[in-house]
């Protein structure tokens, strides 16, 4: 299955049933008066989480949604059926913005969750709603409203506690595979992760965390060399970023260097996602002797002048991973009872997510602004539905 995760949609909600304009005409019964009843209120359209979905591909190929109409009204009172409500299953994790304010009209996180994205039209009134002691024989009814209709883009972000950052073939799918029961597929060659992919990490009874890898940065990502930066958006939701480097690369190329790279790509693409708390996991060591490991290493940390957390590790081996995987799951239930006990620090943790939101939307944005120019000069083939597989999520233990 494609993996996709932007999509534009058209919902339209149905519209209400007209009200019915009708009198009593029955045998003996004279001056019956009037009997039109209401019409019946059009059915909405609501979006909602569904943890079986991975992916927003359904969308691609239809993209028009309406919801039916209510029933007119009928004589004898009789009121015309509401119509049934559109429910539209979206991944969890999916943003809906409305395409034409620009407004963001909810975030559907939770499994089950469900979000009204337009409203029925309301029933109109028969003319029985009219009769007064001065009206006896009232012709007037009003027409059912119509549905309000949007032009919706929905954004899916994967939900993911840790997210992974690197340049290709730093190591991160192994790491993954190595920590969980995730399987991406691994290669000796840039690029091999094409799409996200979640794992399930649980370090005990009762604690887990997941952890994305996204597809590796290169330098000049921000301006669409490799994969560009679209898949950056899926960190968005992540509290902590490990930043993967290999310590000895095959081209001899320097990790302080490469470390220097992609912090430069983070911060073009969102300053606030770049201020997120990153620890630096040096990865490979078992390609280094065991007697140089500690010097190589500290040799790194001092070039960069890394003062936050740093770990060893071999994602191949499983060396030092058992370590990192434990700090991390400290970590997040720190932050977690930090936000349970004080809502300030809750508040502030949503108000840096919609930050982030909103700059990685204008940086995508500009990206593909900039690509469209591009394919008119002849100038860039990059096709923006070129993926291969879904989000995967494997739970197992650690």
């Amino acid at each position: 299955m494609k993996f996709v995760d932007e999509a534009t949609i058209i919902v339209e909600a149905g519209k209400g049933g007209h009200g019915c304009l009708s009198f009593r005409r029955e045998k003996y019964v004279p001056k019956g008066g009037p009997d039109g009843g209401d019409g019946g209120d059009g059915g909405s359209v609501y979006l909602e989480a569904d943890g079986s979905l991975n992916t927003l591909i359904d969308y691609r190929f239809q993209r028009k949604h309406k919801a039916q109409n209510g029933e007119p009204g009928a004589g004898r009172n009789c009121t015309g059926n509401k119509a049934d409500d559109l429910v539209l299953p979206v991944p969890v994790g999916t943003t809906v913005v409305d395409m034409d304010t620009h407004e963001v009209l909810g975030d559907l996180t939770h499994e089950g969750q469900r979000l009204k994205v337009a409203q029925g039209g309301f029933h109109g009134l028969g003319n029985t709603r009219f009769k007064s002691s001065v009206n006896r024989a009232p012709r007037q009814t009003t027409k059912g409203s119509e549905g309000e209709l949007r032009n919706l883009r929905l954004e899916l972000k994967v939900l993911a506690d840790v997210g992974l950052l690197g340049l290709p073939n730093a190591g991160k799918s192994t790491f993954i595979r190595s920590v969980s029961a995730a399987k991406p597929k691994v290669a000796n060659y840039p690029f091999t992760t094409l799409v996200p992919n979640l794992g399930v990490v649980s370090v005990q009874a009762h604690q887990s965390f997941v952890i994305a890898d996204i597809p590796g940065l290169i330098e000049g990502a921000a301006e669409g060399a490799g994969l560009g930066i679209r898949f950056l958006k899926h960190l968005v939701r992540t509290r902590l970023l490990l930043h993967l480097v290999d310590v000895a690369p095959y081209d001899g190329s320097s990790p302080a260097e490469s470390v220097r790279t992609i912090a430069n790509e983070l911060e073009k693409f969102s300053e606030t996602l770049a201020s997120r708390p990153r620890w630096l996991v040096l990865n490979k060591v078992d390609m280094i002797a065991e007697q140089d490991r500690e010097a190589h290493c500290q040799a790194i940390v001092d070039e960069l002048g890394w003062d936050g957390p740093v770990f060893w590790i071999s994602a191949l081996t499983g060396e030092g991973t058992k370590p990192l995987v434990q700090a991390i799951m400290r970590w997040i239930e720190e932050q977690a009872e930090q936000e349970k006990e004080n809502p300030e620090v809750a508040e502030q943790e949503a108000e840096r997510r919609r930050r982030m939101d909103e700059e990685a939307r204008a940086r995508i944005e500009a990206e593909k602004q900039a690509r469209r120019e591009a394919r008119q000069n002849d100038d860039d083939d990059f096709d923006d539905d070129d993926d291969d597989d879904g989000v995967e999520v494997v739970y197992a233990p650690y």
